[in-house]
């Protein structure tokens, strides 16, 4: 590469056949490549003949590789970062590299492609307009479950890591957070021998998990549907203010007919949204 750019370069989270042309060419011709684990990503390289020096870059080294890296752009070098698998910085390292190169006043370019939860969302036949990627929650299952009570109300498509020494603990926490009805979707192994991906209530999931032990082992997606909308969620808030202002001193149904000549909005939304309840 004539140019000190850092390229972001996705990798296969499986198949290698996925790794992209210009993935290839990229990491063909950059002098370096700095990599989360280089004896993972090393066997990538080998595969495809690439030859490039390797530079490690982990949670415990970041800030000072980040120096070493910009060193190397100001001598006129390209840099490819990768991970051990998907996209780099998506539950990886690399925003402190990512940051102190564009302040150094380098280009970062990125080389996308495969990226775990995003082949699960698209796979798993939930809401996609609308998603909350949280990535892998806490390891302690206090943490984790106060966490999943906070996402409880989120109407999104939740979508998690999860690894395979917690997925039991994790879908039972998140049974307990969201209730066991709530539909989710269990991705694992994506785009590998054994592949699986499985809809059902979390009860349900967590039943057929406990009794396969082939499912507990691998990498996991989890992606749970959004809590329901409720009516008010639709209601503008100053048409909400009128309404409760309405509600205290008149009866639900002639303060929610009395706000929808006010308001403009429909008499029966107002006052399901008032009782609380969904039409």
């Amino acid at each position: 590469m004539s140019e000190a750019v850092l390229y972001i370069v996705a990798t296969p989270i499986g198949n290698l056949s996925d790794l992209s042309p210009r993935a290839l060419e990229v990491l063909g011709s950059v002098d370096r490549v700095a990599a989360e684990d280089t004896r993972h990503s090393g066997r990538l390289l080998a595969h495809f003949n690439i030859k490039a020096p390797m530079i490690s870059v982990h949670d415990h080294n970041e800030r000072q590789r980040a120096e070493l890296i910009i060193e190397h752009l100001r001598n006129g070098e390209s840099v490819a970062l990768v991970s051990d698998a998907g996209t780099p910085l998506i539950s990886d390292p690399g925003f402190v590299l990512v940051r102190a190169v564009r302040e150094a006043g380098f280009r970062v370019s990125p080389v996308p492609g495969c990226c775990a939860f995003i082949a699960a969302l698209c796979a798993s036949g939930l809401p996609s307009d609308r998603f909350l990627f949280e990535g892998f929650l806490p390891a302690k299952s206090g943490a984790r479950l106060q966490r999943l009570k906070a996402l409880a109300s989120e109407s999104p498509t939740l979508v998690f890591y999860e690894s395979t020494h917690r997925i039991l603990a994790s879908l039972a926490d998140m049974a307990e957070a969201f209730g066991g009805e709530r539909y989710a979707v269990v991705a694992r192994e994506l785009t590998k021998t054994f592949e699986t991906i499985q809809g059902g209530t979390l009860t349900e999931l967590l039943a057929w998990i406990e009794q396969d032990p082939m499912q507990q082992k691998g990498e996991f997606v989890v992606l749970v549907q959004g809590a329901p909308q409720s009516v008010a969620d639709n209601i503008d808030g100053e048409a909400l203010r009128i309404l409760h202002l309405l509600a205290e001193e008149l009866p639900p149904k002639k303060a929610a007919g009395l706000a929808a000549s006010i308001t403009g909005l429909k008499k029966n939304q107002l006052y399901q949204a008032l009782i609380g309840r969904s039409e």
